[in-house]
């Protein structure tokens, strides 16, 4: 044993993570504690705990385990006791090639391995994780693992304590909470903990599913067994002043929770599946504060262009990409750039998300009849400079924002289009006429969300001509140094931290405005923007990756419909 100790220390020192002196005095430390000597390492803060669990890896030639990527399945978890896993520093994780694959802080731990054998009564293929992961994977097991159904009815069980002014909730002390309560509010904080933007609750055939979206991607956590997801549903619908008793069709609702000083928003969207209802939720820390157009992330001579588009007295100015790619906040941030005494802004939303001081904000309520359309009807008739109109949705919206354009407003409005050139298609397509879009469309700009590199552990390397990578991607003749993803304890194993945005802006200039006019296909409108000198996503993406903000993998992911087109 004590060897193969030696060897992990040799393997720390030949990969410069340690000096021979330093080693000679964490095994002299190590032989008279009776420690392992990666312990005696981390607690010495010679090396980090990760460090010493990747050099183990690579001597045993295991898989190793980071948190972010532990996959870890519920059902095979408890095949061990809590008591037994943190005794043992193991924990089986998942199924593999008929083995249990069994994450171990100390991989020559054989016995360790025998017992895990004889407990889920398979064979088993050991892995490497840390501390750290392992902890933190028992915790939100075996946590979720003691929440158990109340008996007490569902919605009575749900009732939770809401500040009678606000109509916010609080995330209370957990030990206090009733069972259903406290799942519900275990998932909220962790999401929370974890920079979620939404949490989806999914039932499935035989259990269920929670899965986190973080910096634009869905990653699956621990679950509480299936019998408590239509408690937790209902908790959340009580939340959100919804229905409880209805099941059968989709609803939508909101509430706020707070969490120290800060207040989150969240909307709350429930559809009927074929295995129980389905639970979506968006959450919105309203603590992080608007963005100044500054600090959204344009490169500078976009922001410029931008500036220069939103600084005109009129004309329609649109933000298009997919659901979730940023557009709202670029709005918002544009209103605070132009928000001033002398402007009278009014927007009409769906919903409000941002409160600006100054700005007159509609919330859209149809069931009241207050749509887009008439929203925007309204508006006009308030004297107002400047109108944003939270989506087109339909024909009557379009073609009023674009007459409001023509008659000396400056309009901003946002589609969901795949590129800039695509706006006009689509609004030709709803029927506004083609000679009216080319007058009022002043400007177009596309934009993506793309996952920021993790600054402290992104890897640099070097990109060769003739490397397949560069397939489809427009960058520069010759090699370049380019950054990739690596995985750290700052990101979450995931070598992403935060997110940034890729921007394609087309002004609509007089040959554009013929070609629209004449009602040119999309392609010939892109292709004329780009001859005009419009940065195209992928390449604002491929700027950023040279940067060192992102990586290729990211700009062929979220930009791949402009590398394809």
């Amino acid at each position: 044993m004590s060897n193969k100790k030696q060897r992990l220390g040799d393997a720390l020192v030949q990969a410069g993570l340690l000096t021979p002196e330093q080693l000679a005095a964490a095994l002299e430390l190590q032989r008279t504690g009776g420690r392992r000597l990666g312990q005696v390492l981390v607690q010495q803060g010679l090396v980090q705990d990760l460090d010493v669990a990747r050099v183990v890896a690579d001597q045993l030639r295991l898989p190793f385990l980071s948190e972010g990527a532990l996959r870890l399945e519920p059902q095979v978890a408890r095949l061990v006791p809590e008591a037994a896993a943190r005794r043992l520093l193991a924990l089986p994780v998942r199924e593999e090639q008929g083995k249990l694959l069994v994450g171990m802080v100390d991989p020559y731990n054989v016995f360790a391995l025998d017992e895990i054998r004889a407990l889920a009564g398979r064979p088993v293929q050991p892995a490497v994780l840390t501390e750290r992961t392992l902890e933190a994977a028992l915790r939100s097991l075996y946590a979720l693992d003691d929440v158990s159904p109340s008996p007490r009815d569902a919605a009575a069980d749900a009732a939770p304590p809401a500040d009678a002014e606000t109509g916010s909730f609080v995330l209370q002390d957990q030990a206090a909470d009733a069972p259903v309560v406290k799942l519900v509010n275990s998932i909220l904080q962790r999401a929370l903990d974890e920079r979620a933007s939404d949490i989806h609750w999914e039932p499935l055939a035989e259990g269920m599913r929670i899965r986190f979206r973080v910096d634009g991607v869905l990653h699956e956590v621990a679950a509480p067994s299936r019998s408590l997801h239509a408690a937790a549903v209902s908790r959340l619908k009580v939340m959100a002043q919804m229905d409880i008793a209805e099941r059968r069709l989709p609803q939508d609702g909101r509430f706020q929770i707070r969490l120290g000083d800060r207040e989150i928003d969240l909307r709350v969207s429930t559809l009927p599946t074929v295995h129980g209802e389905k639970v979506a939720i968006r959450l919105l820390d309203r603590s992080q504060g608007l963005l100044q157009l500054e600090q959204v992330g344009f490169r500078p001579e976009t922001l410029a262009a931008y500036r220069s588009l939103i600084r005109r007295p009129y004309g329609l100015v649109l933000v298009t990409g997919p659901t979730g790619s940023g557009k709202t906040t670029t709005l918002m941030a544009t209103l605070s750039q132009l928000n001033a005494p002398e402007q009278n802004i009014i927007t009409v939303e769906d919903p409000v998300e941002y409160h600006l001081a100054g700005v007159n904000q509609v919330q859209v309520n149809p069931r009241a009849g207050l749509t887009f359309a008439t929203g925007l009807r309204s508006i006009l008739r308030q004297d107002p400079n400047i109108v944003m109109v939270g989506e087109i949705r339909d024909r009557e919206t379009a073609e009023i924002a674009v007459r409001a354009a023509l008659t000396g407003h400056l309009v901003f409005s946002t589609l969901h289009t795949n590129e800039a050139a695509g706006a006009l298609t689509r609004l030709a397509d709803m029927g506004v006429e083609p000679f009216l879009l080319a007058s009022a469309v002043s400007g177009v700009l596309a934009q993506r969300l793309a996952r920021r590199l993790c600054p402290q552990c992104r890897e640099p390397y070097a990109l060769e001509p003739g490397n397949p990578v560069r397939t489809g991607l427009p960058l520069p003749d010759g090699p370049v140094q380019v950054y990739r993803a690596h995985g750290c304890a700052h990101c979450q194993q995931t070598g992403y931290r935060g997110r940034l945005a890729f921007f394609e802006l087309m002004s609509v200039t007089e040959p554009l405005r013929d070609l629209v006019a004449k009602g040119a296909p999309t392609s010939a409108v892109a292709a004329a923007a780009r001859a005009g000198g419009m940065a195209t996503l992928a390449q604002d993406g491929v700027a950023r990756a040279l940067a060192g903000e992102t990586s290729l993998d990211e700009v062929r992911r979220v930009a791949f419909t402009d590398l394809v087109g």
